[in-house]
């Protein structure tokens, strides 16, 4: 079973940024899609960006020219640089894997953003 911890949450203003960083317990080159969900308050969990094992990637309309995701084989990470952040964007974000046929999420990290 794979466990992910999440890193790099915080307060931020508007037009800020942030990076995010999950590490993975296992070779992440294992893992075929890994990537990142959002729970903002009062709203259900939403995809924001994945990454296959192919490097093939997706961007929730949200994210797309703002966000970028990333995976680093090497450290067995995955990691969303988060530009040009808005209040909206306030939200626990989560760490997710998807590793024979299970999804796992982390347990989730703060990011808030202030106008």
């Amino acid at each position: 079973q794979v466990h992910l911890v999440e890193s790099g949450g915080g307060l931020v203003q508007a037009g800020g940024s942030l990076r995010l960083a999950c590490s993975a317990s296992i070779r992440t080159f294992t893992i075929h899609t890994m990537g990142w969900y959002r729970q903002g308050p009062g709203k259900q969990r939403e995809l924001i960006a994945v990454t296959t094992s192919g490097r093939s990637t997706n961007y929730a309309d949200s994210a797309k020219g703002r966000f970028t995701i990333s995976r680093d084989n090497g450290k067995n990470t995955v990691s969303l640089q988060m530009n040009n952040l808005k209040p909206e964007d306030t939200a626990v974000y989560f760490c997710y894997a998807r590793h024979a046929v299970v999804n796992t999420w982390g347990q989730g990290t703060q990011v808030t953003v202030s106008s």
